[in-house]
């Protein structure tokens, strides 16, 4: 008997957002490192330490900086890393807006 040629299906990786517990692909999420230099943003989602994700979305980085960030991370974080991270999460985009932008085109 010949062999089928057959598509591979490429195996996307799956992380769990850890503001809103939703399981996505890791490209969607942005990464926050706790390592030697201390709790940080990882944009390339490579850096050394132990890692937790979350969302793009500020309700999921307001979730996750009340405790369970730094749970996922295993540590305490500083008063200065907290406000790193809320800077970071300024620029990001916010979701009642959004919310508020689909309601609009609904209606119409």
């Amino acid at each position: 008997m010949a062999k089928k040629n057959k598509k591979r299906v490429k195996h996307v990786p799956q992380r769990t957002c850890v503001g809103c517990r939703s399981v996505l692909p890791k490209q969607s999420l942005i990464r926050i490192v706790r390592g030697s230099e201390g709790v940080q943003v990882d944009l390339t989602g490579k850096a050394p330490g132990r890692g937790a994700y979350l969302h793009d979305i500020q309700s999921c980085w307001e979730r996750g900086l009340k405790g369970s960030l730094a749970r996922a991370l295993r540590t305490t974080m500083s008063e200065h890393e907290i406000e790193q991270l809320l800077e970071f999460m300024t620029m990001l985009r916010d979701d009642t807006i959004a919310n508020k932008a689909v309601s609009k085109e609904d209606m119409e």
